[in-house]
């Protein structure tokens, strides 16, 4: 009987996503994995993800012009500047998790996990004068990096392949070459991974 009952969720899902996907997203980011599932695209989890998130734009007001689905909790500030796999649709679906792409631009490489939590910011208040932003700088995230829960991405940082973000990491400095272990606050290198 759960199982019945989980097949008429979805079912549901899937109806009044497609509905609410035809006014709100972009369909690039509407296909892949998320959206065809073990079961054929009708119980695909995607489609709750857009039902959940198309309803919380029309009767909360959040996430206003992301054109792909945001998890409830997750917020999106200048998402003309974000750029990633839509693959990789699952890492806007993190509680707690805020992506700023204000001033600068935030890329986020294939295959990248991102945890429960996670900040990353492109522009920051200038410290001098709260009322004043400071000038945005990109922030680059290469290919299957690992960002853990509640970690910080700060402005200007380039963090290269295969580079895991410790849980509570403040990155501050850029890690380009990749393929390590960072962790602290501030970050520092913990370990070089092999590639």
């Amino acid at each position: 009987m759960k199982n019945i009952w989980e097949v008429i969720k979805r079912l549901w899902c899937f109806i009044w996503g497609n509905i609410l996907a035809f006014f709100l997203y972009d369909k690039k980011y509407l296909q892949g994995e998320w959206f065809e599932g073990s079961h054929g695209r009708v119980l695909a989890p995607g489609w709750k993800w857009v039902y959940h998130d198309g309803l919380s734009r029309l009767f909360q007001g959040s996430n206003i012009g992301v054109p792909w689905p945001v998890g409830f909790g997750c917020r999106v500030v200048g998402s003309e500047n974000i750029k990633f796999d839509p693959a990789d649709l699952k890492n806007f679906q993190g509680i707690g998790n805020y992506y700023q792409a204000m001033g600068g631009s935030i890329t986020i490489g294939k295959g990248t996990w991102i945890a429960a939590g996670v900040g990353m910011i492109a522009s920051n208040h200038d410290v001098n004068d709260p009322d004043k932003r400071q000038a945005g700088k990109d922030v680059v995230i290469g290919e299957k990096c690992w960002i853990g829960m509640n970690a910080l991405i700060l402005p200007g940082v380039v963090l290269g392949p295969h580079t895991s973000v410790g849980a509570g990491a403040v990155v501050t400095k850029s890690f380009p070459e990749g393929y390590c272990v960072i962790a602290g606050n501030p970050a520092k290198l913990i370990r070089n991974i092999e590639k």
